[in-house]
């Protein structure tokens, strides 16, 4: 059997412990934690039970030992009664220690309640102020949006609200302020939506407010950069080949690269912009946020666009504040699309490379509209090129940002038809002052400068160098020469002024350049001149010649001049103006004129010859009229016709020469001329060797051909054998220029004058031989 151990909490075990502890005093402190052990559990009534049958056993055993040894047992008595004493006292002081410690017992149970008590009541505490903490912390993150909100942190206040949903609300769910603030959330993120729009309509009132201011600037840079690449075309001309915009331009002028939003002169800051796309973005509402936006840019736009415009108010500023309007408006639009490519669909604005879209195409096809409307308003070829030039300035511009501005081109043609009419009319009327007012005598010259002048002006080739010429000069076209040519070199730089590199159909202005000056020299220089042929003045008529002369020579400059400055994409080829071969089929009109006129005025003159034809006495000298028209002819050679080339003078002359010969024959010839007595022939032949001899003193010797009949016919009328007319022979070698029909009728009215029946009837006969076998 093993041998029973007493549990270490059995009073066998404790008397054991304090048999068996040292005789120190300090056992009793081993002792006081199984004392107090039995004391809490009130078993104190055992342990002291424990302890007498203790004390018994050891007395019995102790009187056993005294029995076997007296005085040692009477010691052991002693020792044990001073034990017992002392057990006793140990006892008392065990009791009083026991009730000591039950009573601190007692005392720290009831500590311990209140402590546990106190502990339950302290988390309490602790979870509510947990609880208020949290609620207070969400009720704060709600009043710091409103906050936020009321400062115009949107985004911030935003993300507030998203951390309040995420992470705050989530821990204070079961309280009712989670559910309150949790229904307030979509309100305030409507609030915020609201504002953050509210901040964007502002944004966009102040860039429509802006939009003129920008595009005025965009507009003046775009000048600065032409003005640049002129003065750099002027250093180096192979820059002139490029035009502005184009990649060599563009690499010229990087070194003076431009801002348009942010300079000194204007900022325009997108934050609303894309502060407003975020939050949206955040919400979720970006359909509903891109079509507000369009709507109120497409609002904008129609705001922009007057209902009219004029373009006769002082400095274009209907024109200038339309397109500025448009170019501020259309770059936002491209800046916004580049920096938010979501923000729109590329065809509410435009592609960045392809096309335009409905905004710029709609305020391209408007603007055109407005212009086209109030274009009946001008009347001035100045206005209309200021207008052009502005147009084009606003498209170079609009290259600059990639938009395509094919409306406006198109339109360019438009404006170009309206300032070719209206250069036509005014030239039209300028020309037909100058020719109507013209005093069609040759043009004075007084001075050198104004020689020079002259010569700058017009095209013309004087025969003597500029050196040899003596002033005061006579010039031999008329003023209007000079005048007209002025005009048709303004006509033609007015018309240039259009064509420059900003205008895009050359060849439209070459041909309509050239129309118009066929108009305008045919019709207006010489339909004029041709009119005014049917003047009885000689020398009008000789002037206008001469001008149809000079003129057809500048027409021929002029279509060299066409040519050159004509442009690359053109046909080549040379120029033809109708204008030159209406100058030169007139210039035979007018030396037609020229014959008619002066053989008029030699036909006047012939019909005052009063011939005696049966004079009965010689004339002494010449006939009045002969001497007055030999002086015609030299007046007329030496300073009506003095202007005129060489050729076309002497041709003059031989015709006046041809037809006075003719009518001086046709005297005698009449039918009213019945007899002529040599008397009366010879005063035919006075006359007729005075006109040869004026002919001789020409120094022309065609000229004396003219006078081969009359002098024949007077040389035959004087013959002393007239039958040798009938001989053939003879006739040829010495009659030959004498009709053979107008010799016999001379004759005969000659030979009536001899009174011999016979020869009258032999010279009937003759005749009448003569003229059946001719």
């Amino acid at each position: 059997m093993p041998s029973v151990v007493p549990a270490r909490n059995g009073p066998s075990y404790v008397l054991n412990q304090i048999i068996i502890s040292p005789p120190d005093t300090d056992y009793l402190d081993q002792l006081i934690p199984s004392i107090r052990e039995y004391s809490v559990g009130n078993r104190t009534p055992q342990l002291l039970q424990s302890l007498a049958k203790f004390a018994n056993d050891k007395e019995a055993e102790i009187e056993t030992i005294c029995n076997t040894n007296h005085q040692e047992f009477v010691t052991s008595v002693n020792q044990l009664l001073r034990i017992r004493e002392g057990t006793v006292s140990l006892t008392a002081e065990i009791l009083d220690l026991n009730q000591s410690i039950q009573a601190s017992t007692e005392r720290l149970a009831e500590q311990k309640k209140a402590l546990v008590e106190s502990r339950s009541h302290r988390q309490n505490i602790d979870e509510t102020s947990r609880a208020i903490q949290d609620c207070l912390e969400v009720l704060r993150l709600a009043n710091q949006v409103h906050d936020l909100l009321a400062k115009k942190n949107h985004y911030a206040a935003l993300r507030a609200i998203e951390e309040l949903q995420n992470v705050h609300l989530k821990g204070v769910t079961q309280y009712k302020i989670a559910e309150m603030i949790q229904r307030s959330v979509p309100a305030t993120q409507k609030a915020i939506a609201e504002a953050v729009m509210s901040d964007l309509n502002t944004w966009l009132y102040r860039i429509r407010e802006m939009s003129q201011y920008l595009g005025e600037i965009a507009l003046y840079h775009t000048d600065l950069r032409k003005s640049r690449q002129k003065e750099r075309a002027q250093k180096i001309p192979y820059l002139g080949n490029f035009k502005l915009n184009s990649a060599i331009e563009l690499v010229s002028d990087e070194d003076e690269e431009y801002d348009l939003l942010q300079n000194d002169e204007l900022q325009v800051d997108f934050t609303p912009l894309f502060e407003c796309l975020h939050i949206h973005q955040s919400l979720g509402h970006m359909d509903k946020f891109r079509l507000e936006y369009a709507n109120t840019r497409r609002r904008q736009k129609e705001l922009l666009i007057p209902s009219s415009i004029t373009l006769i108010d002082e400095d274009g500023a209907g024109l200038h504040n339309l397109l500025e309007e448009i170019v501020g408006f259309a770059i936002v639009e491209r800046s916004t699309m580049k920096r938010v490519p979501e923000l729109r669909s590329p065809v509410d604005v435009f592609h960045p490379l392809l096309f335009v879209g409905e905004l710029w195409d709609s305020m391209c096809q408007t603007a055109v509209s407005l212009i086209s409307k109030a274009l009946y308003e001008v009347d001035n070829a100045e206005s209309l090129l200021k207008i052009k030039n502005l147009i084009a300035l606003f498209m170079q511009t609009m290259n600059t940002w990639e938009f395509p501005v094919g409306v406006f081109d198109g339109f360019l043609l438009t404006l170009f038809e309206k300032y070719a009419e209206l250069l036509k009319k005014r030239f039209s009327d300028d020309f037909q002052e100058i020719v109507s007012t013209d005093d069609y005598m040759p043009m004075p010259i007084q001075s050198l400068e104004e020689y020079e002048k002259v010569l700058n002006v017009s095209w013309y080739s004087p025969e003597k160098p500029q050196e040899e010429q003596v002033f005061p000069c006579v010039l031999p076209f008329s003023q209007m020469y000079p005048l007209c040519c002025i005009d048709i070199r303004n006509f033609l730089n007015q018309f240039y002024f259009f064509a420059n590199d900003d205008f895009s159909h050359p060849n439209v202005i070459d041909d309509t350049l050239k129309d118009a000056l066929d108009e305008l020299l045919s019709n207006k220089v010489c339909d004029t001149l041709v009119e005014r042929l049917a003047s009885q003045y000689l020398g009008q008529i000789v002037q206008i010649l001469i001008n149809l002369e000079h003129f057809e020579l500048a027409c021929r400059e002029l279509e060299s001049l066409l040519a050159a400055a004509r442009s690359q994409n053109s046909a080549g080829g040379s120029i033809a103006l109708r204008a030159t071969e209406k100058f030169r089929t007139n210039k035979k009109a007018a030396e037609k004129r020229i014959f008619e006129v002066v053989n008029s005025k030699i036909d006047d003159l012939i019909e005052t010859a009063e011939y005696d034809w049966m004079a009965p006495v010689p004339p002494t000298e010449p006939s009045n009229y002969m001497q007055t028209l030999t002086r015609f002819l030299s007046n007329i050679m030496n300073s009506t016709l003095l202007g005129l080339p060489t050729e076309i003078k002497e041709l003059i002359y031989f015709d006046a020469l041809s037809h006075a010969a003719n009518m001086i024959l046709a005297q005698p010839l009449s039918s009213d001329v019945k007899k002529i007595n040599p008397n009366g022939v010879m005063a035919l032949a006075k006359d007729v060797e005075y006109l040869t001899e004026f002919v001789d003193s020409l120094g022309v010797p065609i000229l004396r051909e003219n006078l081969d009949e009359l002098q024949q016919t007077v040389q035959l009328m004087q013959a002393d054998n007239t039958d040798e007319f009938y001989d053939i022979s003879t006739r040829n070698k010495k009659y030959g220029r004498v009709d053979a029909l107008n010799g016999p009728v001379l004759l005969e009215k000659l030979t009536r004058t001899v009174q011999s029946p016979m020869k009258t009837d032999k010279f009937s006969t003759l005749s009448s031989r003569f003229g059946k076998k001719s």
